[in-house]
């Protein structure tokens, strides 16, 4: 992917730094080079994408229960749909739909009321009964299942591809990205139109403004510039199966609601995932046997065929979670400007294009298509978090 060459200085002043080289960073980047900013500077602590980003799953989906998510969603699915002209990559779109299997008459109401919600902010999602959720997902068994909810517009692609497409374009556009570059310390401007100083493992930066999209690193970032930024890690595994004769290509994200286990078709073989409610937090990026049995019962269950799989790779990766799991997106109070766009818990890689929008817009000082104001960090001290029924 597009970067300073290793071990370069960074240069002595920008106009906004980005902290954080996943899809949220990436995406702001681009935005703020393509609407005109001069000198924006990323920096990243390893490769760009080598944090969450390139172990998503890759879902992208607008159904969600919050309006601010789903016009997130929303707006980053059209993104995605014309990513191929901008910025201009190929990602491998599937339009494959996300299908949510409910089991519980609570989550049915709930999911009934999500999709008149989703319905109003155009999004075509629809209620399902179990037989024809299996002719969308032949893979399922319906045990158990009262209804599904479904959208055709949602669908995954490539992880690594969208970053690589928002890196090389915001390079194009006069962005410069340093990878290898830790932030060690963020001080901020003491008062006044005085700058903040951006201190790294290769030298400081003189910056106007700093941005951090540190994803599960964000706290630590928060911390630096005197910002609560209440991102928690926790890890979370997926597998891809080896070759699954039969399984239709365009197989949909399938996510058994109940239990968190989800599949989609991933090649000629499923990527499946499942979190693993006894998971402590922490960076552990270590693959572990302690989730496989709770994910053999879900697949039992739900994919029985599943089963019969082999495992050809897998990997793990960390939700940045927050209170509410709900997004940090703002302006942090004081002196020294400094934006945030974190925490997504689990939802940043499918929101990443609409953050790049709306991050863009309040640096610039615009009205974002959609009013983040509900998501700043301040809303815990304040008391007013936001709930997410949709989460997986």
């Amino acid at each position: 992917m597009p970067a300073a060459p290793p071990g370069a200085a960074p240069p002595a002043e920008a106009e906004v730094v980005v902290i954080g080289g996943g899809v949220i960073g990436t995406s702001i980047a681009f935005h703020l080079a393509e609407a005109g900013v001069r000198d924006v500077v990323l920096l990243e602590r390893d490769t760009l994408g080598s944090g969450s980003t390139s172990k998503a799953a890759g879902g992208v989906r607008a159904q969600f229960s919050d309006s601010v998510n789903v016009r997130l969603g929303a707006r980053s699915l059209e993104l995605f749909r014309d990513f191929g002209a901008r910025p201009g990559q190929e990602i491998g779109l599937r339009r494959a739909g996300y299908l949510f299997l409910l089991t519980r008459s609570q989550d049915v109401s709930a999911f009934e009321a999500g999709v008149a919600l989703q319905n109003g902010l155009g999004v075509p999602s629809r209620m399902l009964g179990p037989a024809e959720a299996r002719r969308l997902s032949p893979l399922i068994s319906t045990e158990g299942v009262l209804a599904a909810a479904y959208s055709p517009d949602d669908g995954y692609c490539s992880p690594e591809s969208v970053v690589l497409g928002y890196a090389t374009a915001a390079r194009r556009l006069g962005a410069k990205l340093l990878t290898g570059c830790p932030v060690t310390a963020v001080h901020r401007a003491a008062g006044g139109p005085a700058a903040s100083t951006v201190v790294t493992a290769r030298g400081p930066i003189t910056a106007g403004t700093v941005i951090c999209a540190a994803g599960a690193w964000s706290a630590a970032i928060g911390a630096m510039a005197g910002v609560d930024l209440p991102v928690v890690p926790y890890r979370r595994q997926v597998l891809v199966t080896a070759p699954l004769p039969g399984t239709p290509r365009d197989l949909p994200m399938t996510i058994d609601f109940s239990t968190g286990f989800y599949f989609h078709g991933e090649g000629p073989g499923v990527l499946l995932g499942m979190a693993d409610p006894d998971q402590p937090p922490g960076f552990d990026l270590s693959r572990s046997d302690a989730w496989l049995p709770g994910l053999t019962r879900a697949m039992a269950l739900r994919a029985p065929r599943l089963l019969d799989a082999g495992i050809a790779t897998g990997w793990a990766g960390l939700y940045e979670v927050t209170p509410d799991h709900n997004a940090l997106i703002g302006e942090a109070a004081g002196a020294g400007r400094f934006l945030y766009a974190t925490g997504f818990s689990g939802h940043g890689f499918l929101q990443g294009p609409a953050v790049g929008e709306v991050v863009r817009d309040l640096y610039l000082g615009r009205e974002p298509f959609v009013d983040v104001t509900a998501l700043g960090a301040d809303r815990f001290a304040h008391g007013v978090p936001r709930t997410e029924h949709n989460r997986v």
